[in-house]
């Protein structure tokens, strides 16, 4: 049976600008490189992974009334995606994020939050008639309505699972129900806990200062091509990521964090769940765009086999 995962979070339309080098300060720069709109979002990218790997996706967001909107929900009904629970609102317009991709694929990206922040606590409560398995965030959404959403969790006995980003000092980690999983990224790490996970020693000294701030019963930081760093409070294991291109790296974490979210469920082993994460991962940044570049569950097994993974 499958999994049914609500995901409670962000919907943009991304404004994909593909250049060879960044211009300098009042520089401008003639591109032969392409741009384009695709549909994306931290919460789209991960209600999209959910659905493409194998599990029940219902998606709560809120998007304007407008193109971008009528666009992007077609997609998400395409993919298979519950889409009850978006709202449209009347005032605010579809969310924006404008990404410039350099030539080594890395992403720096601006977003206009727009309808975003307009998610109501009563959208969330109303989310939660579907009954999940389990409850899935980001910090693209207002922190009234992250709140909200793991306390509805918690008294409903449903595990959160925490993609922290885009992350801030002074976030607000301690009002947060338990979470069964938050994972932030190297740069969301730092912000959260002003330590930089570039080695070994200081994962474990990020790992072991976010659970002092946020209870939780995994940390799981992405740390990009060096792979993710798993911290229970008492053991603590590195796990490599797998060789591959890097065309593209957006929505890489969104994936990674959704497919080892679901395998956690299937199977309650986070090593296992995060394995199988790396393998999604390393797939998604060999090819450009962002919810256009998230595999399906066949395609993974595939490259799990092909690769001689054991998960």
């Amino acid at each position: 049976m499958k999994k049914r995962v609500l995901i409670i979070s962000s919907a943009n339309m991304d404004f994909v600008m593909k250049v060879g080098k960044l211009p300098e300060a009042g520089q401008t720069v003639v591109e032969t490189n392409s741009y384009d709109y695709v549909p994306g979002g931290k919460g789209a990218n991960s209600a999209v992974a959910f659905a493409r790997l194998g599990g029940d996706s219902i998606f709560c967001a809120r998007m304007g009334n407008d193109q971008h909107a009528q666009r992007m929900k077609a997609l998400y009904k395409d993919c298979g995606i519950d889409t009850r629970f978006i709202k449209h609102d009347r005032v605010a317009p579809t969310g924006l994020a404008s990404i410039i991709v350099e030539g080594d694929g890395a992403n720096r990206i601006v977003v206009y939050p727009g309808a975003n922040m307009k998610l109501s606590t009563d959208d969330i409560e109303d989310a939660f008639t579907c009954l999940p398995d389990a409850v899935f965030l980001h910090f693209e959404i207002p922190d009234s309505a992250v709140i909200a959403a793991t306390q509805f969790a918690k008294q409903r006995k449903i595990p959160v699972f925490v993609d922290a980003g885009p992350a801030r000092a002074d976030y607000p980690l301690d009002k947060l129900g338990p979470l069964e999983v938050i994972s932030p990224n190297e740069s969301e790490c730092f912000a959260l806990t002003g330590i930089q996970p570039n080695d070994s020693q200081n994962c474990l000294k990020a790992a072991f200062t976010l659970m002092q701030k946020v209870e939780t019963k995994y940390v799981v930081i992405k740390l990009g091509g060096r792979g993710a760093y798993i911290y229970d409070g008492k053991y603590a294991q590195l796990l490599a990521s797998y060789e591959g291109e890097v065309v593209d790296t957006t929505a890489a974490g969104d994936s990674f964090t959704a497919a080892m979210t679901l395998e956690y469920l299937r199977t309650g082993d986070i090593v296992r769940a995060v394995k199988y994460a790396n393998a999604v991962g390393t797939m998604v940044v060999g090819k450009a765009g962002a919810s256009s570049s998230i595999p399906d569950a066949a395609q993974v097994d595939e490259f799990i086999r092909s690769r001689g993974i054991v998960l």
